[in-house]
């Protein structure tokens, strides 16, 4: 079982009674402390002659180890616990978004004018002129984050309602990081066709739709079919959001080890939607030498069940990750837990470039090959390097939205790769810092600009 950091994910609130006896607090923090938890904030509610209540966050590293944490606190002598709180259930709790309006209503002529009869005016000018749905609309602003259920994160295939709070979350972001209304569409089908007809057919609403978590290989058919049949930019995130990240930490963590994208000898694990879109925006921006693995192994030319999409990506070499990995540049996972061994590491090239971006555990833990690679990455937010698809899909959106784009071409997903990178200068690129935080807030404006600019060479703008 991989030993993972605390972290917030399982951030747990304490409430605690204690004697007021100097002491006490110090026999608590010592007990999470010994438990393996990380504290956080230590607040005091109440304070009395007798008693002291205080609230403590604590971050354990699962489910089982905050139950073990809270184990160590209740076996104290005369502290009470009057409560644990799962602090990421309480933020879902009751959901993460809310719809507000724009405008106040406060008298009877501003309700004539937002709703009857005022709005008339409004649908028969759309009508007349339907290219100003744009103007007098949310759909300007607006995008569906549309998904069936069927690839939860790394959890599989969960259905619709269990896959709401993951699009809520995606909406959330929207919102934050690029200033787009977004909106949760979970699909009671995993039915190809009828995906494809329920988005056609809410289209005229959103300015463009963001398909997330749909297993492979029905996400290729998905996209292409709704790229070619609606004029609206539509985005598989799970796709290119992920692969645009990449491509931008690699150009960095390239430079650091002075190697070319043209040069080097890539290996993928993990043939879904990820690794596959990867492949393709790389040799899209020149790398020359990729393998992809999935579970059997290489994706070679001499295996007869590659569907088409593994199929593109065939090679002449045959065996296992480990037989891959040997006297490889740069591995990229997408894949499994613990799939890669220190042994498989140091069989690279000198200066290996590792991406291990399997969430929430990745194929090696970065600790274990410290002093074997040259630039690490993963997936989480507790290790340096953090490959974290917000850093490109509200950007995307927001320069794709702006200029009206009927579509995202792969030229769009390439600048905007290189808009993410630019971001990292030469004064403070080093092998921890290859790309920028998820909080800076010059990299949707980056991203968008590049984006506007290359759909306008791309002729895919209309305004």
């Amino acid at each position: 079982m991989a030993n993972l950091n605390p972290n917030a994910s399982y951030s747990l609130a304490l409430s605690i009674e204690l004697p007021n006896i100097a002491g006490t607090l110090s026999n608590v923090t010592q007990a999470i402390a010994g438990a393996g938890g990380s504290l956080g904030q230590i607040s005091l509610i109440e304070h009395t002659l007798k008693i002291t209540r205080r609230e403590i966050t604590v971050d354990a590293s699962s489910e089982e180890h905050a139950e073990k944490i809270v184990s160590a606190v209740r076996e104290i002598p005369n502290v009470k616990v009057i409560k644990v709180s799962d602090r990421t259930f309480e933020l879902h709790r009751q959901g993460k978004i809310t719809v507000n309006s724009r405008l106040p209503l406060s008298s009877q002529s501003d309700l004539a004018m937002a709703y009857t009869p005022g709005v008339g005016r409004i649908c028969t000018a759309i009508a007349r002129e339907p290219s100003k749905v744009y103007e007098l609309t949310i759909k300007h602003n607006t995008v569906a984050v549309v998904t069936d259920g069927s690839a939860v994160l790394g959890l599989g295939n969960l259905g619709p309602e269990a896959a709401l709070p993951v699009m809520e979350g995606k909406a959330m972001l929207f919102k934050e990081f690029g200033g787009i209304d977004a909106f949760p569409i979970c699909l009671a089908t995993q039915d190809t066709e009828e995906i494809i007809e329920t988005v056609k057919r809410i289209a005229p609403v959103f300015g463009g739709v963001n398909l997330e978590d749909i297993s492979a290989p029905r996400c290729f058919e998905i996209e292409r079919r709704l790229k070619q049949e609606l004029d609206i930019p539509v985005f598989h995130d799970d796709q290119h959001g992920t692969a645009i990240v990449t491509l931008a930490a690699l150009f960095n963590a390239l430079k650091l080890v002075q190697k070319s994208l043209e040069s080097v000898r890539i290996v993928i694990n993990g043939a879904g939607a990820a690794g596959v879109a990867i492949a393709s925006l790389l040799r899209a921006a020149g790398a020359t030498t990729i393998w992809l693995c999935d579970s059997k192994g290489i994706l070679s030319n001499s295996r007869t069940d590659l569907n088409p999409q593994k199929q593109a990506y065939a090679v002449n070499a045959s065996g296992s990750l480990a037989d891959a990995m040997k006297g490889s540049d740069i591995f990229l996972g997408v894949s499994a837990p613990g799939v890669v061994t220190p042994e498989m590491v140091r069989s690279m090239n000198k200066d290996p470039i590792v991406f291990a971006m399997a969430n929430p555990i990745p194929e090696i833990q970065p600790e274990l090959v410290t002093d074997d690679v040259a630039v690490m990455a993963t997936g989480r937010s507790d290790y340096p390097n953090q490959i974290n698809n917000v850093l490109a899909f509200p950007g995307v959106f927001r320069g794709a939205l702006d200029c009206r784009a009927k579509t995202i071409t792969e030229h769009m997903c390439l600048e905007a790769a290189k808009a993410i990178a630019s971001l990292v200068t030469s004064n403070n690129l080093d092998r921890e810092h290859i790309i920028p935080s998820v909080f800076d807030d010059r990299v949707s404006p980056a991203v968008a600009s590049a984006v506007k600019l290359a759909a306008r060479q791309d002729g895919v703008a209309t305004q």
